[in-house]
């Protein structure tokens, strides 16, 4: 079997990556941040506080998670594309630190991870979804880099975007990330750490390439 983990702060592009890393290896791609972000969504759309842990707990009594052919579905709603906004980033940073919330993701997560060969990402994957996995890397970028990706990202989208407030977003997000009191972001002693500030999309592809065929032996399939 064969696990990667990759995690770190937000906006440092880990689901293009291990998306790439999927294809190229030949594994099932698991974006588990998808699931904070379909629930916070759900949380936005029916009027409760992401933050209100009793009407959250209520709300996931009656919600279901999926993954089919790399599409997240919420209730049956493919709602891949609707869960990419900074809007839903924040409820979905703030919907996390919830325990009923993490418990939800973590069981789901662990099953895909011990039922196929995964590509995982997320903000503690590492550490608390699959600590034993065969490779793990925690994938960061500062925080000024991460604001101007989005922020071009954005505009070659055709959207308003305001760097100021994006680079802010970004900033608060990374603190309440780290600072939360369950399972708060952090780099597993074992992951190897790699700063993509600097680096292409395809050098990072190549850079964590290189460090699962280090660690396992298996080369690209592709």
């Amino acid at each position: 079997m064969l696990r990667v983990a990759i995690d770190g702060p937000g906006g440092t592009g880990k689901s293009t990556i291990a998306k790439a890393i999927a294809d190229r290896f030949g594994l099932e791609y698991i974006d588990t941040g998808a699931m904070y972000r379909s629930m916070g969504l759900k949380a936005l759309r029916t009027g409760i506080s992401p933050a209100d842990e009793e009407a959250v707990a209520e709300m996931l009594k009656d919600t279901t998670l999926d993954f089919r052919d790399n599409h997240m579905y919420l209730d049956d709603e493919d709602v891949s594309g609707l869960i990419r906004t900074n809007e839903i980033s924040m409820a979905a940073s703030d919907i996390s630190k919830l325990p009923c919330v993490r418990a939800k993701a973590d069981e789901l997560s662990k099953y895909l991870a011990a039922t196929r060969d995964v590509v995982m990402e997320g903000r503690d994957i590492t550490t608390v979804v699959i600590p034993d996995a065969e490779v793990k890397i925690f994938m960061t970028a500062a925080a000024e880099i991460r604001a101007e990706r989005r922020y071009k990202q954005l505009l070659d989208a055709g959207k308003e975007a305001d760097y100021d407030q994006i680079l802010d977003e970004i900033q608060k997000r990374d603190y309440q990330d780290s600072h939360r009191s369950l399972n708060p972001l952090r780099q597993a002693e074992d992951a190897e750490y790699l700063d993509t500030s600097d680096l292409s999309q395809e050098e990072v592809i190549e850079a964590v390439s290189s460090i699962i065929t280090a660690r396992t032996g298996r080369e690209p399939s592709k």
